[in-house]
């Protein structure tokens, strides 16, 4: 997939929407495709940017970062691997550390910075380029967020989790070999944060009908179109094949974009991804390792759609009362090989309900699970 022509898609549905509803054009290079890493030394050279920053850690070094500073050095273009430390678990968490280390290796001359890795370290690289001023090119290792274009950074600070204004890539290199190689769990991992649009996309229809918030029919399409093709895909994904993640990092592209579209996540996160939150804070406070962001969100999304359904199907029966059994979510989860029940992922009933009742808190958003909480 080109990334600029599958743009040019949606930006031409964009500017069809109706009259007062206006979208800025998402502008973004690259491509997802087998051999994407050979074309961002070509990439790099065609900006102009005399030196660059690679940012890794252990894992993503070896899964791409050691091979495209082969190629980057060959290409004649000069740089400087940042090797993010791990915090006491072993974790590299998007924290005031881990920016400040990225910040301190950072040469001045540097004019773009490279993010090489999945949702942590993109999230370090888009905050640090915002605040630097300079260009951010996302290098996915694995398929398991859909947080790559975004132009919002969740960041921890001072153990509490907010998302902070950051700036879109200036390019996307996917490369489908890297991708396919990942572990399965990251993979499940991307699978996983595309079922929980099945709630955002319903908190966000709830959130129109009783607070009326701005809802853009294209942005839920397009979600909606990508987490389709992830279900129908199921199968494909759960080997890890290149024609599973391809069509899984399609999807999350794509929600990704709807996320640009209308400036804010609202497309894609909902109170699933509150869960979520709360439960990463929770862990980091009690100094446990941390789980990956799809896994917590895919078993929100299955705990929230039978509490939705439950309680609010009958109510809304056009919002919540569409939403997949709880059962089917949780089957979809396994079969693509990542968690689906709290205690697999260590989540305890004292968590889980403190987490109902307080984890809608964490933004100013109306969702059902807010909906629930202030009116009994």
């Amino acid at each position: 997939m080109d990334i600029k022509t599958a743009l040019q898609a949606i930006n031409e549905a964009a500017a069809k929407q109706p009259e007062g509803i206006v979208h800025a054009p998402i502008t973004m290079a690259g491509v997802l495709e087998e051999g994407a890493l050979a074309k961002v030394a070509p990439f790099i050279r065609e900006q102009g940017f005399a030196s660059v920053v690679l940012v890794v850690d252990e894992n993503t070094w070896n899964a791409a970062g050691e091979r495209l500073a082969a190629s980057l050095k060959q290409a004649g273009v000069a740089f400087v691997v940042c090797r993010l430390k791990p915090n006491g678990q072993g974790d590299v968490i998007a924290d005031e550390k881990t920016i400040v280390q990225v910040l301190l290796e950072s040469p001045q001359e540097a004019q773009a910075v490279l993010a090489v890795g999945s949702g942590t370290i993109n999230d370090v690289v888009r905050f640090v380029c915002f605040q630097t001023g300079r260009s951010f090119i996302s290098v996915p290792t694995a398929a398991s967020v859909d947080g790559f274009t975004s132009v919002g950074a969740p960041i921890i600070v001072n153990g509490f989790k907010q998302t902070v204004p950051a700036i879109a890539p200036a390019a996307i290199f996917a490369d489908l070999t890297v991708l396919a190689a990942a572990p399965q769990r990251l993979t499940a991992a991307g699978f996983a944060d595309m079922l929980g649009k099945f709630t955002s996309l319903a908190d966000w229809r709830f959130s129109q009908q009783m607070a009326g918030e701005h809802f853009c029919p294209l942005a839920y399409e397009l979600t909606e179109r990508a987490l389709l093709q992830c279900v129908e895909a199921v199968d494909e994904i759960a080997t890890g094949s290149q024609r599973g993640v391809e069509v899984l990092m399609e999807a999350l592209l794509l929600s990704g974009w709807s996320m640009l579209l209308v400036g804010h996540s609202r497309p894609a996160s909902g109170g699933e991804h509150h869960l979520s939150h709360h439960w990463e804070m929770a862990y980091i406070a009690e100094g446990r390792r941390q789980l990956l962001h799809g896994a917590k969100v895919g078993v929100a999304s299955v705990l929230l759609a039978k509490l939705y359904r439950e309680r609010l199907g009958e109510a809304y029966p056009a919002i919540f009362g569409k939403l997949p059994e709880s059962e089917q979510l949780r089957a979809w989860l396994q079969r693509a090989g990542g968690p689906a029940d709290p205690g697999e992922i260590g989540l305890t009933e004292a968590l889980i309900e403190e987490s109902m009742q307080e984890a809608h808190k964490l933004r100013d958003r109306y969702t059902g699970l807010k909906h629930l909480v202030l009116n009994g």
